[in-house]
């Protein structure tokens, strides 16, 4: 008989069997980043998410003025978008027409129009205000914005009724809005396992007395529930205050259902026989609960966690909407919203509606995303 350990193999034959030995020597981290990064769905939200947070983190440098920094010249002006070419010729910079004042002729009210006659070409990496980079590096730079020499300003999304940026608004916004969610899911997500954890692993009259506790939380009516705590909240408290006050309280009320799913979860596996051998072999309740059963479910955490991420965000734009939350001159998604409340601004600054296409675009982001991670996370899912 031919002997056919030493036959020669093919390419496509000897890729295969390096797949197949990847495949099979792979962790279930590494199996889950595959199947993900095959979502393509999924990764563009993922893009789409970090950019968002990559800006907000860089506030600073990407808006071209700070949160409160007025423009008295330019108020409740309209968008400003740069453009290569007009009725004088085309450009290889992109530019925006200057401003003059005009008075409407049916509210008589002063309004800025543009001058096709004057035109200010964009800069990257000008200079203008001075900022504390992420709050440690001082810096005049950003990211792009006019010749402060050329005496005009440019508010790619207008301004409000105060002559406030409300691009620069928006990016601090982000900033504000998304830390929040991560801080509070964060928050909720720790009491979620600490709770949960103890209620699943040891059952019996604990598990019956944080069930009712959980109950309780539960049945809570969250606004009035907002309502007194916003009245609650000094009136002399910082923004900063405030803002941690704010995340505290959405990640105290946010761990009962993710702690009830943890529990269901581990008390189906407490009795598998790699639980009980390990209780055997004398292993702290900690170390059965961390090592041994909460990773037999990490993926569904994980999706879980992921999903938790819209209800804060969401939450908080509300509460900041109506009032209840964060306050001026705190800026999110809630507060800038807050403007756009009256018939007035829907007929003449609809761009003041702008922060809530941000709020659709990141609750979308982590939705795509969760259903990413939940398909990822199938062990039956293949991998090529």
């Amino acid at each position: 008989m031919a002997d056919l350990t030493n036959t020669p193999l093919s390419a496509a034959e000897r890729k295969e069997r390096e797949r197949q030995l990847k495949y099979y020597s792979a962790s279930q981290w590494t199996l889950i980043w595959w199947r993900f990064r095959r979502h393509r769905a999924a990764m563009l939200a993922a893009m789409v998410l970090g950019l968002m947070a990559l800006s907000g983190l860089m506030a600073e440098f990407v808006a071209p003025y700070g949160p409160v920094t007025r423009d008295t010249k330019y108020i409740e002006g309209a968008p400003q978008i740069p453009q290569f070419c007009d009725d004088n010729g085309c450009s290889v910079v992109p530019f925006i027409h200057g401003t003059t004042t005009k008075r409407d002729p049916i509210t008589l009210r002063a309004i800025s129009v543009p001058d096709p006659e004057t035109r200010h070409y964009l800069k990257v990496f000008v200079k203008g205000e001075r900022v504390k980079l992420l709050g440690l590096f001082p810096t005049d730079r950003h990211l792009v914005g006019l010749d402060p020499e050329a005496g005009q300003k440019i508010h790619f999304w207008g301004t409000d009724d105060l002559g406030r940026d409300v691009f620069s608004r928006t990016i601090y916004a982000t900033r504000t809005s998304l830390s929040i969610g991560v801080m509070g899911v964060l928050i909720s997500f720790v009491l979620a396992l600490v709770i949960g954890g103890v209620a699943g692993y040891f059952g019996g009259l604990i598990d019956s007395v944080i069930q009712r506790v959980t109950e309780v939380i539960r049945v809570v009516p969250i606004i009035p529930l907002y309502m007194g705590l916003a009245a609650a909240m000094p009136k002399e408290w910082s923004t900063t205050q405030v803002y941690f006050a704010m995340t505290l309280i959405l990640g105290l009320f946010g761990w009962p259902t993710l702690a009830r799913r943890i529990r269901s979860q581990l008390l189906s596996i407490r009795n598998e026989d790699y639980v009980v051998a390990a209780r055997l072999a004398g292993a702290r309740p900690k170390r059965i609960i961390t090592q041994h059963m909460l990773p037999s479910f990490t993926s569904f955490i994980i999706v879980d966690l992921v999903i938790s991420f819209p209800y804060m965000i969401l939450s908080e734009t509300a509460l900041s909407f109506v009032g209840l939350g964060l306050r001026p001159p705190s800026v999110s998604w809630g507060v800038l919203l807050q403007q756009a409340q009256s018939v007035r601004a829907i007929e003449q600054t609809p761009w003041l509606f702008i922060p809530a296409a941000f709020v659709v675009l990141a609750v979308l982001a982590f939705t795509v995303i969760g259903d990413g991670l939940r398909d990822a996370a199938d062990p039956y899912a293949e991998t090529k």
